[in-house]
C-alpha cells in the first residue's frame, strides 16, 4: 500500500481461488520509510546538513532552530508528493497493460465502487442469477478481510477471485493483473471487479477497466455525490440502489439525481432496487451495450434512465 492514501506499508495483499481454494500471498512493496533512515539536506546557503533520524528513539544531539525545523518539513513534504506521483504513475502503466489484455480478447472489465453497505455484492448476485444463462461473467471480489462476499458471488453462479488487501482500502492495477490471471476469464466475457468499499482512495488508481460504475444507496443521503466529489466525477454510470426502501426514508430522489448531475453532468444515473428487481432493465441493457461495444459489433446504445 502507498502513502497517497494513508494505507499501512505493512499490508498484506492474498488471492484466494474459491472455485479450487487455491490462496497466493502477493508481496508488499511498501513506499513508506524504514523507521531508521538518514536524512541529507543541501540548504539555500550551499551548506550540507545531515540528520540521522530513529523514529523510536527521537534523542537528538543537537537543537534545531525554527527556520531549519520549517525547511526540513517542507523537504519532507516534497518527497512525499513524489512518491505520491510515481506510485500512481506506476499504478497507470500496469492499468494500461490491462486495459490492453482485456481490449484484445474483448472482455468488458468494469470497476464496481462505492462506500460499505450500498449494495454492490447483492447487485452483483442478482445480475449473474439473471444474466449468466446469456452472458459469461466472472468476478474479481475485493475486501479487506474474509472470503464472505467472494463466496456469495460463487453461490449465484460465477467464477470469483477473492482480493483481501489486508489493511488496504483500494484494489490496484496489479492486484487486478494477478487476479485475472487466476481468474482467467473467457474470451469476449464481462468482469465484474468489486472494490473495497471505499469512496475516496479507488477513485484515484485506475485498474485497467472500460468504466467506473459507483453504486450510491437511498440510505445514504442525497448529498453523498458532492461530498465525495472525486469518486462521482470518475463515474461513467451511477447506480442508485434500494429504491425498495424509499417509502420508509426522508430521502429526495430527485435531490440526490441533482447532487450526482452537479458534480458529473456527463454521468447516467440508474434508479433500481437489486433485491425487488425494479429498474435492473435498464442496468442490464447497459452492461449488454457496453459488451456490445467492446467486441466491435456497434457503438454503446444511448441507455436512458427513467429518473434522469
Amino acid at each position: 500500500m502507498c502513502a497517497t492514501c494513508g494505507c499501512s506499508s505493512g499490508a498484506k495483499t492474498t488471492l484466494t481461488n474459491l472455485n479450487t481454494g487455491k490462496t497466493t500471498s502477493l508481496r508488499s512493496e511498501p513506499h513508506t520509510h524504514h523507521d531508521h533512515h538518514v536524512h541529507d539536506h543541501v540548504h539555500a546557503d550551499g551548506t550540507r546538513h545531515s540528520h540521522d533520524h530513529d523514529h523510536h528513539h527521537h534523542d537528538h544531539g543537537h537543537a534545531h532552530d525554527r527556520n531549519h525545523e520549517l525547511e526540513h518539513q517542507k523537504e519532507d513534504a516534497a518527497t512525499l508528493v513524489a512518491l505520491e506521483a510515481r506510485v500512481l504513475e506506476k499504478n497507470d502503466r500496469l492499468a494500461n497493460v490491462n486495459r490492453a489484455w482485456f481490449a484484445g480478447r474483448e472482455i468488458l472489465a468494469l470497476n464496481i465502487v462505492s462506500s460499505p453497505g450500498a449494495g454492490k455484492t447483492t447487485l452483483l448476485e442478482r445480475t449473474i442469477r439473471d444474466l449468466k444463462s446469456k452472458h459469461n461473467l466472472f468476478v474479481l471480489e475485493g475486501d479487506q478481510a474474509t472470503s464472505a462476499d467472494g463466496e456469495r458471488i460463487r453461490a449465484a453462479g460465477a467464477s470469483c477471485v477473492q482480493i483481501n488487501t489486508g489493511t488496504g482500502c483500494h484494489l490496484e492495477a496489479d492486484m487486478v493483473a494477478h487476479g485475472i490471471e487466476e481468474l482467467k476469464p473467457a474470451f469476449g466475457s464481462i468482469v465484474l471487479i468489486e472494490n473495497v468499499g471505499n469512496l475516496v482512495c479507488p477513485a484515484l488508481f485506475d485498474l485497467g477497466e472500460r468504466s467506473k460504475v459507483a453504486v450510491f444507496s437511498v440510505t445514504e443521503g442525497e448529498d453523498k455525490p458532492l461530498k465525495y466529489p472525486h469518486m462521482f466525477r470518475a463515474a461513467d454510470l451511477v447506480v442508485l440502489n434500494k429504491i425498495d426502501l424509499l417509502p420508509h426514508l426522508d430521502f429526495d430522489l430527485q435531490k440526490a439525481i441533482g447532487s450526482v448531475k452537479a458534480i458529473n453532468p456527463r454521468t447516467m444515473v440508474f434508479s433500481l432496487s437489486a433485491r425487488t428487481g425494479e429498474g435492473l432493465d435498464l442496468w442490464y441493457d447497459w452492461l449488454r451495450a457496453q459488451s456490445d461495444a467492446v467486441k466491435g459489433a456497434q457503438e454503446p446504445r444511448p441507455a436512458t434512465s427513467v429518473n434522469a
